[in-house]
């Protein structure tokens, strides 16, 4: 990992090429005729990918992006797709795997893959809905699972010990041209911005989630507040 900071992987649908983010690097995983290419990056066609970079870029100190674009127009993938990218992350040494993201259904390929980054000591973190479904990565073992948290400011989070979500965080952002995102997707991001922001990289999960514990600014489930999680639709 680079001297005194973060290296961190985002798995969403790219990040625009305009976009003043410090990204080292960014590679298209797409499964064409059950082959898996790693391609060059298109445009970011739903933004998603874009705003959720841009909250971890705004982390201080600032952090080292990588970014997997495993998603299309549509917001789709494969879970082949994320397994590659995973194993193209843990390869560039990222310290935190970021996924905004989940499959609804468990899928083998994905699982091994995030065992394998969990195994390397990678940090991994991905979005879960504050109640209702079962997501993937988020449900994998040594994953953190984040979701939004209405009492939460950009630089707070929550530790909500739930059986679906370990911890809160602010659940909206507007972007400077008036656009609002929110839920569960949005939670994570702020989460993983907390994590680099307060928590040194490569601590084991354990005393990460200690930290998380001790630095949070409200205990317990948030009462009344669903937090919706975009979902990716194998093909």
């Amino acid at each position: 990992m680079p001297e005194g900071g973060w290296t961190v992987a985002v798995f969403d649908s790219g990040v625009a090429p305009l976009s003043a983010h410090a990204v080292a690097q960014i590679r298209r995983f797409v499964d064409a005729r059950g082959r898996i290419l790693e391609a060059e990056p298109v445009e970011d066609r739903t933004g998603h990918g874009t705003v959720v970079t841009g909250i971890l870029a705004s982390s201080a100190p600032p952090v080292r992006l990588l970014i997997a674009q495993v998603l299309n127009e549509r917001g789709r993938s494969t879970a082949a797709a994320l397994a590659a990218a995973v194993d193209w992350a843990v390869e560039c040494r990222a310290d935190m795997l970021h996924f905004s993201l989940g499959l609804s259904s468990d899928r083998a390929v994905l699982r091994a893959a995030v065992g394998r980054a969990v195994a390397e000591h990678a940090l991994v973190v991905a979005a879960a809905p504050a109640r209702g479904a079962t997501t993937y990565p988020a449900s994998y073992p040594g994953v953190i699972r984040a979701t939004g948290d209405a009492r939460c400011g950009r630089e707070q989070i929550s530790y909500l010990g739930t059986a679906a979500a370990d911890f809160g965080a602010c659940p909206m952002r507007r972007s400077p041209s008036g656009r609002v995102a929110r839920g569960a997707s949005v939670g994570a991001a702020y989460l993983s911005r907390f994590i680099v922001t307060h928590v040194a990289a490569g601590l084991p999960i354990s005393k990460t989630q200690e930290a998380l514990v001790r630095l949070a600014s409200f205990h317990g489930p948030e009462r009344h507040h669903p937090a919706a999680v975009p979902w990716l639709t194998d093909r």
